[in-house]
């Protein structure tokens, strides 16, 4: 797949809240997963660290009140989308989360995610 059509898979799996089809369909084994500096979660390589981060999150989450992702934008390899969630994480009052990620797309598949919040 061209990085346009990863692009556009990923928003209509986003669109759907299908996460689990997003990692076993369009992500590489070996992807790399890059947080802000001195946030909550570390820097992880491989598919199976991602997921654990991402299950990490979502034990945190008391409740998920909502939350979005806009279409992507693509430039060469890279698509990024605005996104973001109205949550109450544990022992937390309720927030919104805005961010940017960037996605790197590679022989078909992402191979790197950034965020930026």
């Amino acid at each position: 797949m061209t990085t346009q059509e990863v692009a556009n898979r990923f928003y209509e799996l986003m669109e759907k809240g299908q996460f689990d089809i997003i990692y076993s369909e369009l992500y590489s084994k070996e992807a790399k997963s890059i947080e802000p500096a001195g946030g909550p979660f570390k820097n992880v390589e491989g598919i199976d660290a991602i997921l654990e981060k991402g299950k990490q999150w979502h034990e945190q989450i008391e409740e998920m009140h909502g939350g979005y992702t806009n279409a992507p934008i693509v430039a060469g390899n890279y698509f990024a989308c605005a996104m973001g969630m109205d949550v109450t994480v544990k022992g937390q009052p309720r927030m919104n989360l805005d961010e940017i990620a960037v996605y790197e797309v590679k022989d078909g598949k992402i191979v790197c995610e950034q965020f930026f919040f």
